[in-house]
């Protein structure tokens, strides 16, 4: 009887474990933004997301893409580079291009105008965008602009009677929320998949690329490119943009762009075609455990500032070498990214509010951002990943040479040599390397540098000079 008596009460406690998963939803409402993402269908008694997706479905559409490319591409199979070098270059009877196609989706974020967003690489190169709504409508898109930067791209078609999706903040998203993906992977119209947030602020070592995506493992695969996540009420908070595999499908990790850096571009897209990028004038870096205690701070959270360029809007608003950013715009900055997205996405004029520490103080100003220049380096992330030495073996330091030209003057210590393999060599320290600070407070030369650190315990925060930028290394 005992036995019997568990088995029931395990089975209902299998019954209720779906139920705990929407509390309150179980009404004859089927309003997104009452009742949440699942509901009870009264007539077959069962939970259903059929009344949420009756009105995301129609704003995600189908991205039939035709190009051309060279039969020369990379892709070309052996058997067609064979016989094109048999024929002397060319295959009898093949032109010079040949179409190519390809799938993707995209979201319509307003339905007045007609405007639907993208990743770029799925209408990069494109001779003619075909979108496919849910109803089986068929036109022609017209590409507004393009980032490539964030692989974000604007489409515009010309159509009546379209739904279009509501866009929530980003910045409300939290790790556990609950969240649907809707694309039309492998050409699959409107498919839906479903799970939670994974992970916040993701990146994919994109190098000059701006990253933070929102990771999920609500199942993402190839053609499921610009689609839709959506959270519990069906609103957009990202889109769908790349896997983390080495088959190609799915593994439970995927990554949406969030909408706040969606809705930066696209308001610019939709003005001007492109995206004109802020910049403020600093070289930053993440903040290591040897930083945070030589430089007495107590969290790794921030940007540490390295460098401040000369006539540029942070040395305007008074932000030194040695500061750590905490806050840019009402947005708090966790690393080094945070603050490249933040000052990046904003259009150059933009004012805002910064929050920097300094000696232990944590200070507020304001900011003009200026535009960038797509040239220059904005982040020196070389220290991130270096360990803190524990002392300067392995390293020949002298004075600055006569003969060696340094856009930071001649005071400081030349770093000669590097030892392979020595503690110096590990912590970072690199052959040509000049050592301006220790501990935020300037050096003349090897004397000076060599009382600085006499007779005490380190860390020592050293400011680097390296190929004409700054960066902080950490010697304990």
């Amino acid at each position: 009887m005992k036995k019997t008596l568990l088995i029931a009460a395990s089975g209902l406690a299998l019954i209720a474990a779906p139920l705990a998963i929407s509390q309150g939803v179980y009404s004859n409402s089927s309003a997104i933004g009452q009742s949440g993402a699942l509901t009870i269908d009264n007539t077959r008694g069962v939970l259903t997301m059929a009344p949420l997706l009756e009105q995301v479905t129609p704003a995600v559409v189908s991205i039939d893409v035709e190009s051309k490319r060279s039969p020369v591409s990379a892709d070309m199979s052996d058997q067609e580079e064979f016989l094109r070098r048999f024929f002397g270059g060319q295959l009898p009877d093949q032109q010079q291009s040949r179409p190519m196609r390809g799938l993707g989706s995209g979201v319509i974020i307003d339905a007045s105008k007609g405007l639907i967003v993208t990743n770029n690489h799925v209408v990069k190169d494109a001779d003619r965008i075909t979108i496919t709504l849910q109803d089986k409508r068929q036109l022609q898109g017209e590409v507004v602009g393009t980032d490539p930067k964030t692989d974000i791209a604007l489409v515009k078609i010309d159509a009546k009677n379209l739904k279009d999706l509501k866009i929530a903040n980003s910045r409300d998203v939290k790790v556990g929320d609950y969240v649907i993906a809707v694309g039309n992977p492998y050409g699959l119209s409107s498919s839906v998949t479903s799970g939670i947030v994974s992970a916040l602020g993701r990146s994919q070592g994109g190098g000059d690329n701006y990253q933070d995506y929102i990771q999920t493992d609500a199942s993402i695969n190839p053609g499921n490119s610009g689609g839709a996540l959506v959270n519990s009420k069906g609103e957009l908070i990202g889109m769908n943009t790349a896997i983390l595999s080495r088959s190609g499908g799915n593994n439970g990790i995927g990554f949406a762009v969030p909408t706040e850096i969606i809705s930066a571009v696209i308001d610019q897209l939709e003005e001007n075609g492109e995206v004109r990028r802020g910049r403020i004038g600093v070289l930053i870096q993440n903040i290591t455990p040897g930083l945070r205690e030589s430089l007495n701070l107590t969290t790794l959270d921030g940007a540490l500032i390295s460098s401040v360029s000369d006539d540029t809007p942070a040395q305007k608003a008074g932000l030194k070498e040695g500061d750590v950013i905490t806050a840019f715009n009402g947005g708090d900055i966790r690393d080094s990214s945070d603050i490249r997205n933040a000052v990046g996405l904003l259009v150059p004029g933009t004012e805002a509010d910064i929050t920097y520490i300094r000696d232990g103080k944590t200070r507020t100003t304001k900011i003009k951002v200026a535009e960038i220049d797509e040239d220059e380096i904005l982040t020196a992330e070389a220290s991130s990943t270096n360990p803190a030495m524990e002392s300067f073996s392995g390293a020949k330091l002298k004075n600055i040479p006569s003969d060696v030209e340094l856009r930071g003057g001649d005071k400081g210590v030349f770093v000669d040599s590097v030892e392979l393999g020595s503690n110096a060599s590990r912590a970072g320290l690199q052959r040509g390397d000049v050592i301006r600070a220790v501990n935020r407070k300037d050096i003349a030369n090897l004397k000076d540098f060599e009382t600085r650190i006499k007779d005490k315990d380190g860390p020592f925060a050293l400011s680097v000079e390296r190929d004409g930028s700054r960066i902080f290394l950490a010697v304990e």
